[in-house]
Protein backbone atom coordinates (compact mmCIF):
# COMPACT_ATOMS: atom_id res chain seq x y z
CA UNK A 1 0.00 0.00 0.00
CA UNK A 2 1.44 3.38 -1.02
CA UNK A 3 1.30 6.49 1.14
CA UNK A 4 -1.52 7.81 -1.05
CA UNK A 5 -3.75 4.78 -0.57
CA UNK A 6 -6.53 5.02 2.05
CA UNK A 7 -6.04 3.04 5.26
CA UNK A 8 -9.77 3.10 6.07
CA UNK A 9 -12.88 3.05 3.90
CA UNK A 10 -16.16 4.23 5.38
CA UNK A 11 -18.96 2.45 3.51
CA UNK A 12 -22.38 4.12 3.65
CA UNK A 13 -25.38 2.30 2.11
CA UNK A 14 -28.25 4.67 1.27
CA UNK A 15 -31.66 4.65 -0.34
CA UNK A 16 -33.65 7.87 -0.59
CA UNK A 17 -31.54 9.79 1.95
CA UNK A 18 -30.88 13.00 -0.02
CA UNK A 19 -31.38 15.26 3.01
CA UNK A 20 -28.94 13.28 5.17
CA UNK A 21 -26.03 12.97 2.73
CA UNK A 22 -24.24 16.31 3.18
CA UNK A 23 -24.45 16.49 7.01
CA UNK A 24 -23.22 12.90 7.42
CA UNK A 25 -20.30 13.31 5.01
CA UNK A 26 -19.23 16.43 6.91
CA UNK A 27 -19.35 14.51 10.21
CA UNK A 28 -17.40 11.53 8.84
CA UNK A 29 -14.75 13.84 7.40
CA UNK A 30 -14.44 15.70 10.71
CA UNK A 31 -14.19 12.43 12.68
CA UNK A 32 -11.31 11.06 10.57
CA UNK A 33 -9.48 14.24 9.59
CA UNK A 34 -5.90 14.17 10.90
CA UNK A 35 -6.03 10.48 11.87
CA UNK A 36 -5.09 8.50 8.75
CA UNK A 37 -5.80 8.44 4.99
CA UNK A 38 -9.43 7.52 4.37
CA UNK A 39 -12.11 7.30 1.73
CA UNK A 40 -15.90 7.52 1.98
CA UNK A 41 -17.72 5.09 -0.30
CA UNK A 42 -21.42 5.86 -0.67
CA UNK A 43 -23.53 3.12 -2.22
CA UNK A 44 -26.75 4.48 -3.70
CA UNK A 45 -29.10 1.50 -3.54
CA UNK A 46 -31.57 2.45 -6.29
CA UNK A 47 -32.73 5.76 -4.80
CA UNK A 48 -35.66 7.50 -6.50
CA UNK A 49 -35.16 10.91 -4.83
CA UNK A 50 -32.29 13.39 -5.17
CA UNK A 51 -29.68 11.23 -3.42
CA UNK A 52 -27.62 10.61 -6.56
CA UNK A 53 -27.62 14.27 -7.60
CA UNK A 54 -26.52 15.28 -4.10
CA UNK A 55 -23.67 12.75 -4.16
CA UNK A 56 -22.50 14.00 -7.56
CA UNK A 57 -22.52 17.58 -6.27
CA UNK A 58 -20.56 16.71 -3.13
CA UNK A 59 -17.95 14.62 -4.99
CA UNK A 60 -16.72 17.85 -6.58
CA UNK A 61 -16.21 19.35 -3.13
CA UNK A 62 -14.85 16.41 -1.10
CA UNK A 63 -11.79 14.52 -2.44
CA UNK A 64 -12.44 11.62 -0.04
CA UNK A 65 -15.89 10.86 -1.47
CA UNK A 66 -16.63 8.08 -3.95
CA UNK A 67 -19.97 6.89 -5.29
CA UNK A 68 -21.23 3.44 -6.29
CA UNK A 69 -24.72 3.05 -7.71
CA UNK A 70 -27.22 0.18 -7.96
CA UNK A 71 -29.64 0.62 -10.88
CA UNK A 72 -32.37 -0.90 -8.71
CA UNK A 73 -32.65 -1.41 -4.97
CA UNK A 74 -31.02 -4.66 -3.83
CA UNK A 75 -31.10 -4.20 -0.05
CA UNK A 76 -28.73 -3.04 2.66
CA UNK A 77 -26.48 -6.11 2.72
CA UNK A 78 -26.00 -5.95 -1.05
CA UNK A 79 -25.15 -2.25 -0.78
CA UNK A 80 -22.59 -2.93 1.97
CA UNK A 81 -21.04 -5.68 -0.15
CA UNK A 82 -20.80 -3.42 -3.21
CA UNK A 83 -19.08 -0.81 -1.07
CA UNK A 84 -16.60 -3.28 0.42
CA UNK A 85 -15.77 -4.66 -3.04
CA UNK A 86 -15.20 -1.13 -4.35
CA UNK A 87 -13.12 -0.04 -1.34
CA UNK A 88 -9.36 0.34 -1.73
CA UNK A 89 -8.59 0.26 2.00
CA UNK A 90 -7.78 -2.86 4.07
CA UNK A 91 -10.02 -1.73 6.94
CA UNK A 92 -13.74 -1.05 6.52
CA UNK A 93 -16.14 0.95 8.67
CA UNK A 94 -19.87 0.74 7.94
CA UNK A 95 -22.36 3.35 9.06
CA UNK A 96 -26.06 3.83 8.34
CA UNK A 97 -26.91 6.67 5.99
CA UNK A 98 -29.85 8.10 7.97
CA UNK A 99 -27.75 10.04 10.49
CA UNK A 100 -28.71 7.92 13.50
CA UNK A 101 -25.16 6.55 13.88
CA UNK A 102 -22.70 9.16 15.17
CA UNK A 103 -19.42 9.19 13.16
CA UNK A 104 -17.61 10.56 16.22
CA UNK A 105 -17.37 6.93 17.44
CA UNK A 106 -15.44 5.75 14.36
CA UNK A 107 -11.95 6.40 15.85
CA UNK A 108 -12.89 4.32 18.92
CA UNK A 109 -14.01 1.42 16.71
CA UNK A 110 -10.74 1.55 14.77
CA UNK A 111 -8.68 1.71 17.96
CA UNK A 112 -10.32 -1.42 19.41
CA UNK A 113 -9.89 -3.26 16.10
CA UNK A 114 -6.21 -2.44 15.82
CA UNK A 115 -5.39 -2.95 19.49
CA UNK A 116 -6.92 -6.43 19.26
CA UNK A 117 -5.31 -7.42 15.95
CA UNK A 118 -4.94 -10.06 14.65
CA UNK A 119 -7.30 -11.91 17.02
CA UNK A 120 -10.19 -9.41 16.68
CA UNK A 121 -11.97 -9.65 13.33
CA UNK A 122 -14.79 -7.17 13.87
CA UNK A 123 -15.75 -4.39 16.28
CA UNK A 124 -19.49 -3.87 16.67
CA UNK A 125 -21.17 -0.71 17.87
CA UNK A 126 -23.68 -1.35 20.66
CA UNK A 127 -26.41 1.30 20.84
CA UNK A 128 -27.37 2.85 24.15
CA UNK A 129 -30.89 4.22 24.72
CA UNK A 130 -32.28 3.56 21.23
CA UNK A 131 -34.59 6.30 19.97
CA UNK A 132 -38.26 5.37 19.58
CA UNK A 133 -40.21 2.97 21.79
CA UNK A 134 -41.23 0.67 18.91
CA UNK A 135 -37.64 0.37 17.66
CA UNK A 136 -36.46 -0.48 21.17
CA UNK A 137 -39.05 -3.25 21.46
CA UNK A 138 -38.37 -4.79 18.02
CA UNK A 139 -34.62 -4.56 18.63
CA UNK A 140 -34.85 -6.32 21.98
CA UNK A 141 -36.98 -9.12 20.53
CA UNK A 142 -34.75 -9.65 17.49
CA UNK A 143 -31.50 -9.53 19.46
CA UNK A 144 -32.82 -11.80 22.23
CA UNK A 145 -33.91 -14.47 19.73
CA UNK A 146 -30.70 -14.21 17.70
CA UNK A 147 -28.51 -14.30 20.81
CA UNK A 148 -30.28 -17.37 22.20
CA UNK A 149 -29.84 -19.28 18.94
CA UNK A 150 -26.38 -18.17 17.80
CA UNK A 151 -24.74 -17.40 21.17
CA UNK A 152 -22.54 -14.73 19.58
CA UNK A 153 -22.38 -12.58 22.73
CA UNK A 154 -23.56 -9.48 20.84
CA UNK A 155 -26.46 -7.57 22.32
CA UNK A 156 -27.09 -5.28 19.31
CA UNK A 157 -26.07 -6.81 16.01
CA UNK A 158 -28.35 -4.44 14.08
CA UNK A 159 -26.23 -1.36 14.78
CA UNK A 160 -24.85 -0.03 11.49
CA UNK A 161 -21.57 1.11 13.05
CA UNK A 162 -19.04 -1.69 12.58
CA UNK A 163 -15.31 -1.88 11.83
CA UNK A 164 -13.67 -4.94 10.32
CA UNK A 165 -10.85 -6.09 8.08
CA UNK A 166 -11.79 -6.28 4.40
CA UNK A 167 -10.13 -9.69 4.01
CA UNK A 168 -12.19 -11.10 6.89
CA UNK A 169 -15.44 -9.86 5.33
CA UNK A 170 -14.58 -11.43 1.99
CA UNK A 171 -14.19 -14.82 3.69
CA UNK A 172 -17.78 -14.78 4.95
CA UNK A 173 -20.64 -16.44 3.05
CA UNK A 174 -22.74 -13.75 1.38
CA UNK A 175 -26.55 -13.58 1.59
CA UNK A 176 -29.17 -10.87 2.05
CA UNK A 177 -29.16 -9.68 5.69
CA UNK A 178 -25.52 -10.72 6.16
CA UNK A 179 -24.86 -7.38 7.91
CA UNK A 180 -27.10 -8.50 10.80
CA UNK A 181 -25.19 -11.73 11.38
CA UNK A 182 -21.60 -10.62 10.88
CA UNK A 183 -20.45 -11.04 14.53
CA UNK A 184 -21.62 -14.67 14.62
CA UNK A 185 -20.01 -15.47 11.27
CA UNK A 186 -16.75 -13.74 12.18
CA UNK A 187 -16.71 -15.79 15.38
CA UNK A 188 -17.26 -18.88 13.19
CA UNK A 189 -13.94 -18.02 11.51
CA UNK A 190 -12.18 -18.34 14.88
CA UNK A 191 -11.84 -14.58 15.42
CA UNK A 192 -12.88 -12.48 18.41
CA UNK A 193 -15.47 -9.68 18.51
CA UNK A 194 -14.77 -6.24 19.97
CA UNK A 195 -17.46 -3.87 21.24
CA UNK A 196 -17.89 -0.11 21.59
CA UNK A 197 -20.92 1.50 23.22
CA UNK A 198 -22.35 4.19 20.94
CA UNK A 199 -25.13 6.75 21.26
CA UNK A 200 -28.23 6.36 19.08
CA UNK A 201 -29.54 9.57 17.51
CA UNK A 202 -32.80 10.61 15.89
CA UNK A 203 -33.01 10.37 12.10
CA UNK A 204 -31.84 13.52 10.33
CA UNK A 205 -34.60 13.65 7.69
CA UNK A 206 -36.85 11.36 5.68
CA UNK A 207 -38.37 8.07 6.81
CA UNK A 208 -36.97 4.62 7.52
CA UNK A 209 -36.56 2.28 4.56
CA UNK A 210 -36.57 -0.84 6.73
CA UNK A 211 -39.37 -2.22 8.91
CA UNK A 212 -39.94 -5.14 11.26
CA UNK A 213 -42.84 -6.99 9.68
CA UNK A 214 -41.54 -6.99 6.08
CA UNK A 215 -38.42 -8.91 7.14
CA UNK A 216 -39.69 -10.97 10.08
CA UNK A 217 -40.25 -14.30 8.31
CA UNK A 218 -37.19 -13.91 6.09
CA UNK A 219 -35.19 -13.14 9.24
CA UNK A 220 -36.30 -16.41 10.84
CA UNK A 221 -35.12 -18.34 7.79
CA UNK A 222 -31.81 -16.44 7.78
CA UNK A 223 -31.33 -17.23 11.47
CA UNK A 224 -31.86 -20.93 10.80
CA UNK A 225 -29.39 -20.77 7.92
CA UNK A 226 -26.68 -19.07 9.97
CA UNK A 227 -27.21 -21.57 12.80
CA UNK A 228 -26.66 -24.37 10.25
CA UNK A 229 -23.47 -22.71 8.92
CA UNK A 230 -22.06 -22.43 12.44
CA UNK A 231 -22.91 -26.04 13.28
CA UNK A 232 -21.23 -27.25 10.06
CA UNK A 233 -17.92 -25.51 10.91
CA UNK A 234 -16.05 -28.36 12.58
CA UNK A 235 -12.47 -27.05 12.75
CA UNK A 236 -10.55 -23.86 11.91
CA UNK A 237 -7.59 -24.75 9.66
CA UNK A 238 -4.18 -23.85 11.02
CA UNK A 239 -2.51 -23.03 7.71
CA UNK A 240 1.26 -23.26 7.32
CA UNK A 241 3.14 -22.48 4.11
CA UNK A 242 6.61 -24.07 3.97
Amino acid sequence: MSSNDPAVAVVVPVRNEAGNVAPLIAEITAALAGHEPFEIVYVNDGSSDGTDAELKRLMALNPHLRRVRHRQSCGQSAAVRSGVLAARAPVIVTIDGDGQNDPAFIPALLRVLRDGAPAVGIVAGQRLARKGAFKRIQSRIANAVRGAVLRDGTRDTGCGLKAFRRDVYLRLPYFDALHRFMPALVKREGLAIGYVDVVDRTRGSGVSNYGLWDRLWVGILDLAGVWWLIRRRKRIPDIVED
